[in-house]
Order: structure tokens, then C-alpha cells, then sequence
């Protein structure tokens, strides 16, 4: 298991899987993306978003400012310039969202300042007063809160289904359902779902499927090519890689991508030129920094199966996590973010544990060179599915420290966590 996550590999039929591993009417897999894409991933990553126009440079510089000039009076009346204010766009804002579009498969890339700004730009930009929206109920806290509250707000109706919610969700649908919104795994518990069978039936149905892509980025996962109109992801994570830049990326397909511009260029919520720059730098490790963090996650994860404290490993690639069918499917390796529940302890014991720890940092987001860890609330914000488990649920994001480092500090928590030194 551990090669399979070092390399790509393509996307297996529902047949070759094991008799359990898939419901009886799972659809066949979307078509993956051209094999010599896959196997040139790295050298697409160095070599992207190159220009003369930079002198010879191999990373575009920053552009900062507003004002553009023009050489005439007509030039600034019919906007006749390859870039006319600061706001929409300049040469390295280009390149970041060029060589975006190219690694998605998509036919437009806009860049806000966090990864909940891009959301926020793409559900505005496909529902209006009186639609209504099918929402994943393991999705993101503060897109739950964006959508109980902005959009309600605007008179948009929201509905919640659960992340592998077979029948149901053809009956979620009402006349007005406009779009419907995934995210694969499920935020904080790791869920899979099945994206290429979930977009055929909401396009069937004429509605957009928006999907968040963090987890996997487009090289693990091709969500275009799934049946996914808008992707999005939050740049914030892998893409910077260095826990120091807020940037956030949504892409979509031919047919959405003139409604997400135009929505973008009203909103005005634009990434700042700093972390594009970083985003940029980046992007040419991506796929190395990715594979890596997920290789020793997946070790880490295999290991913490072993433990006594430890009831549960939710992690994608392990046939026990939910949805571990659809992950061996569809995806080509996982990354370095997964949960844990533990069995029950006390609060003051599990904050031993945490506060102790000399290596996992406790912090929000992940996608860094170092490792995280962070407690999930029991009482888990759900309504289409209460969460099950009753014992502390942790989520580990696996760093490029020494695996062996990392499961020794893992160790000495749960000695703090028992007692039992």
C-alpha cells in the first residue's frame, strides 16, 4: 500500500474491486485523464507559467499596484490593454491561474485571498433568491455557517444529506435545486464519496456540482474530470506548503466558468500579490511535498492501528474508512491529512496528551512542512446524520518530520493520556 500512494495510478473499474468494497450500483468510474498527463506531472509543474516577458527568470516576479496606464485615450475607453486595473489581474496572477486551469483540465481559474473567500465566489456565483442547494453534512464548519447564514439571508434554501446517502438523494431534489455541494473526504472525518456517480445524477437533473478539492488536489483527484463543474481549493494548504499564506482557487469547465468570472469580478475579492508569488514557488514542489506527507501519513496511520488507545483510524486509503471503495477507485494516493477517535477519556487527560507534545503543533489548516494536531468537538455540527462515535476524535495532519520522530511524540501522548509511563 505504501508504493501505491509513491506514484500514480489509474483509476480501477468498480469490477476489480472486492465484492464489499463498493455498493451493488455504484456507477463506473468517470474516465481518468490521459496516463502521459499523470506520469508528466512534475516536469508540467516546473516548467509551467514560464514567459519571456520575465527576461529569462523562472519564477514570474510580483506585480504590485492598481493603476495600469494606456497609450491613448481610446486604448482606456475600449479597455484595449492585455491588463487594465490591478483588481483584475496582472502577469503573475495570470500565471498562477494559467498553469492552475492546465493541471485541473479547466477552462478558467479565479484566485481569492483564502480558500472560504473562493467558496463563497462560487456558490454566489450559481445560486440566487429562491434556489435551493444539496449540501454535503460533513462539510467544512464555516461553509455550514456561510450557508445558514449569508445565503439564507439572500433567500436561498439549504438541504443537508449525508456523505454516502444512496437513494436519498434523488429525493432531496426539489424544483428549484441549482447546485449541489461536496467535498470528498468529508471534513474532520474523512468520509469519500462518490463523486462521479453523485454529479450524474445532479446533472441529470440540470444542477451544477461544486466540489472542494483540498484533500487531494487536482493530482490526486481530477475532479473535472468526475463530473465536477467547480472545483475548488484552498490554495492556503499544499499549494503554499508553508503555513504562511492565505490564497484560495476555484476552477471550472466551460459551462460554469463565464458566471464564476463574472461573479468574481463583482465581488472583488482578489488574492494579494505576496502569496501568489509564494503560491507560484509552490507550485513546482507540489506534487513531491504532496506524495511525501501522504506516504508517511499512511505509515503513521497503519501504525496508530496497533495502538490500544486508539478505537478507529479514519484515513481514505485503509479499507476500514468509510468510502475506502470509492478513494481505491477514483483517486490516484491520498495526502497527509487524517482522523483518529480514541476511546474515552477524560478532558483533562486528553489535554495532557496535546499540551505535551514536542513535534505535532496544535493550529488550524495543515498542508505545511509540519506536523498538526487538533481536537474535534464531540458534539460534531450535523443534521442530516449524527456522528456515532462518543470518544475523543482527533485530526492529524502528517508533516515531512522523521516518521519515527513522529511516532515517538505520538507514543509519549498516549503515555500522558493513560498514565501509563
Amino acid at each position: 500500500m505504501l508504493n501505491a500512494l509513491a506514484k500514480p495510478r489509474p483509476a480501477q473499474a468498480a469490477g476489480a474491486l472486492p465484492p464489499d468494497a463498493l455498493p451493488p450500483d455504484a456507477p463506473a468510474p468517470a474516465e481518468p485523464p490521459p496516463a502521459s498527463r499523470r506520469r508528466a506531472t512534475q516536469t508540467f509543474l516546473t516548467h509551467a507559467a514560464r514567459s519571456k516577458a520575465f527576461h529569462g527568470f523562472v519564477n514570474p516576479p510580483i506585480y504590485r499596484g492598481s493603476t495600469v496606464l494606456f497609450d491613448s485615450m481610446d486604448d482606456l475607453i475600449h479597455g484595449r490593454a492585455e491588463f487594465t486595473y490591478g483588481r483584475k489581474g496582472n502577469p503573475s496572477t495570470q500565471a498562477l491561474e494559467s498553469a492552475w486551469t492546465e493541471l485541473a483540465g479547466a477552462a478558467g481559474t479565479i484566485l481569492c485571498g483564502s480558500g472560504l473567500a473562493a467558496i463563497t465566489t462560487a456558490l454566489l456565483s450559481v445560486a440566487r433568491a429562491g434556489d435551493h442547494l444539496l449540501v454535503v453534512d460533513t462539510v467544512y464548519g464555516p461553509v455550514r455557517a456561510l450557508c445558514d447564514g449569508l445565503l439564507e439571508r439572500f433567500g436561498v434554501a439549504v438541504t443537508y444529506f449525508p456523505p454516502d446517502p444512496g437513494a436519498a438523494f434523488e429525493q432531496a431534489f426539489r424544483d428549484n435545486t441549482v447546485a449541489v455541494y461536496l467535498e470528498s473526504p468529508g471534513s474532520l472525518t474523512m468520509e469519500i464519496q462518490d463523486i462521479p456517480g453523485l454529479a450524474r445524477i445532479a446533472h441529470a437533473r440540470g444542477a451544477c456540482v461544486l466540489m472542494d478539492n483540498t484533500w487531494s488536489t487536482p493530482i490526486l483527484f481530477d475532479a473535472h474530470a468526475a463530473g465536477v463543474d467547480i472545483s475548488i481549493e484552498a490554495g492556503t494548504k499544499y499549494l503554499g506548503g508553508a503555513s504562511d499564506l492565505l490564497l484560495g482557487l476555484a476552477s471550472a469547465n466551460s459551462a460554469y466558468w463565464p458566471r464564476l468570472l463574472d461573479t468574481h469580478r463583482m465581488l472583488g475579492c482578489i488574492a494579494g500579490p505576496e502569496d501568489v508569488f509564494l503560491a507560484l514557488r509552490g507550485f513546482r514542489t507540489l506534487d513531491l511535498r504532496l506524495r511525501e506527507s501522504g506516504r508517511r501519513a499512511l505509515e503513521i496511520a497503519q501504525w496508530l492501528r496497533s495502538r490500544p488507545e486508539v478505537l478507529a483510524v479514519l484515513h481514505p486509503a485503509l479499507e476500514q474508512s468509510p468510502g475506502h471503495g470509492y478513494w481505491k477507485r477514483d483517486y490516484h494516493g491520498a495526502s497527509g491529512l487524517f482522523s483518529i477517535i480514541l476511546a474515552p477519556v477524560s478532558t483533562q487527560s486528553l489535554a495532557q496528551m496535546l499540551d505535551g507534545f514536542r513535534l505535532f503543533g496544535m493550529g488550524y489548516s495543515w498542508g505545511g512542512f509540519e506536523s498538526l494536531v487538533t481536537p474535534i468537538d464531540h458534539d460534531l455540527v450535523r443534521s442530516a446524520k449524527p456522528w456515532p462515535h462518543s470518544g475523543p476524535t482527533l485530526r492529524l495532519y502528517i508533516g515531512l518530520e522523521d516518521v519515527e520522530d513522529l511516532k515517538q511524540d505520538l507514543s509519549d501522548g498516549f503515555s500522558r493520556l493513560t498514565g501509563k509511563y
